[in-house]
């Protein structure tokens, strides 16, 4: 599929991109060139074939999924500018 220097310029001006008139004609034939290249893609069987995440097929490790505290309290109040009775105090926002 070819574009024209019409047609990049409209795709420019719809990519909100900002592209100066001399560029137009090479960018058209550069884009011009990508297209070719997906159109030979298209032309590939791919029936058959799962879909792929990534090319090694990874699992991540699986913990425990089970509530706790955190089990340091302390350190975790440690930061906060005014804890009271082992809890964060925020300001009042609701009336």
């Amino acid at each position: 599929m070819a574009l024209d220097t019409a047609a990049v310029k409209r795709i420019a001006r719809l990519a909100r991109i900002a592209v100066p008139e001399e560029e137009l004609a090479p960018l058209a034939s550069e884009l011009s060139g990508i297209l070719t290249w997906v159109e030979q893609l298209d032309a590939v069987d791919t029936r058959g074939v799962e879909p792929m995440t990534s090319v090694v097929a990874v699992t991540l490790p699986m913990r425990e999924d089970k509530v706790t505290d955190g089990g340091i309290p302390e350190k975790i109040l440690a930061n906060a500018p005014e804890p009271q009775r082992g809890f964060f105090t925020v300001p009042k926002v609701v009336e």
